[in-house]
């Protein structure tokens, strides 16, 4: 019998696979809003166990992308509404993903009074793409105060609760790819000299604090987090205490008590592998659900999971084109190949016009 495809729990939730739709950015969201095309294109996807949103922004600050979500206003409340409404209504669970982009952002993306801030100011590497002007150098940004820090906290709090009024089922924390709560955690963008900078402890404690922060307005039951250790994306080059500074976390992890480490390894992108032995090290410390995700197959994940290395696959791409990716893998049909050159576009195209089997 496929483990894969079987029913399970992930904490109070039921899910009626071990397949999770990761988290895709896609720039759909006109004026940060999600709209009823967002919402078609979930649906669509919702035979998985859980879908995980694309990035959504928990403040103005954090809008660093053209037209990504957010989840600070009404009308973004209203809108995610009715995507969890769409989802639900074909079996799946759903989280949305709080993604402050900090540093990796250009003020031609951000609403009038919103600012670019990071631990330090320390300008990324490469370029942001903005509507109005093209491709552009990431800025210098601002270096955060105590309470500019303490002021984002808080904004992540609200927005987990603002989550529940939208009717997700939980959040997930993106302290990965390069954002916010990786900035801190990242020697290369942190240079902190006060208690938020310095040494692993120091540099955890944002990310640890934001956990404890959503922990208390929406529960544990409810908080995921993101992790990619040994990801270089967005100038995150790999440093010589990386695999102890995240062994730290997963312990700190663990003993805050979250649903459920996602773990991403971006080497089928070109990125350094995340080593076997620092997916076991997460496997043993960490004893709640793990969720690993990168490159996978049916085949893969129905090995990974047989051998106890994680309880739920996460899967991006492939489902990005595939939206009955499930009957696919399940019944070994040929996939849709994904047009990356529709990845970030507006529209339909290449978003929600990929065909299924039946049509």
């Amino acid at each position: 019998m496929s483990l894969l495809f079987s029913a399970t729990v992930l904490g109070p939730l039921k899910l009626q696979n071990r397949l999770v739709m990761c988290p895709l950015t896609r720039n759909r969201a006109t004026d940060n809003i999600p709209n009823a095309l967002m919402a078609q294109y979930y649906a669509q996807r919702a035979s998985v166990g859980l879908i995980i949103t694309e990035g959504t922004s928990p403040s103005p600050n954090g809008l660093g992308y053209p037209r990504i979500p957010g989840m600070f206003s009404p009308a973004q409340v209203k809108g995610w509404k009715a995507v969890t409404d769409g989802v639900h209504a074909q079996g799946a669970k759903m989280f949305v993903q709080f993604m402050h982009c900090g540093r990796i952002a250009h003020p031609l993306n951000l609403p009038a009074g919103a600012r670019v801030l990071a631990p330090s100011a320390v300008a990324a590497a490469g370029q942001m793409y903005t509507d109005a002007k093209g491709l552009q150098p990431h800025p210098v940004p601002q270096a955060m105060t105590e309470a500019d820090i303490k002021a984002t906290i808080a904004e992540y709090a609200q927005a987990a609760k603002n989550a529940m009024t939208a009717g997700f089922d939980g959040i997930e924390l993106h302290s990965a790819n390069g954002y916010l709560l990786e900035q801190f955690i990242r020697p290369n963008s942190n240079q902190r000299t006060d208690r938020y900078g310095g040494a692993i402890g120091n540099r955890a404690r944002f990310v640890l604090e934001v956990a404890e922060a959503v922990i208390a307005a929406i529960g544990k039951d409810r908080v995921g987090i993101r992790l990619s250790p040994f990801g270089v994306f967005n100038d995150m080059p790999l440093h010589p205490e990386m695999e102890a500074d995240y062994t730290y976390l997963a312990q700190q992890l663990n003993a805050r008590g979250l649903l459920y480490i996602h773990l991403v390894d971006h080497s089928p992108q070109g990125a350094p592998p995340v080593p076997a032995s620092m997916k076991a090290t997460f496997r043993q410390t960490f004893k709640r659900t793990l969720i690993l995700s990168g490159g996978y197959d049916a085949a893969r994940a129905e090995s990974d999971l047989a051998a106890g290395k994680c309880d739920l696959i996460a899967v991006g791409r492939p489902m990005l084109a595939n939206p009955d990716m499930v009957t696919r893998w399940k019944t070994g049909a040929a996939l849709n190949t994904p047009d990356s050159a529709t990845f970030y576009t507006p529209g339909p195209k290449g978003y929600t016009d990929y065909p299924t089997l039946n049509g």
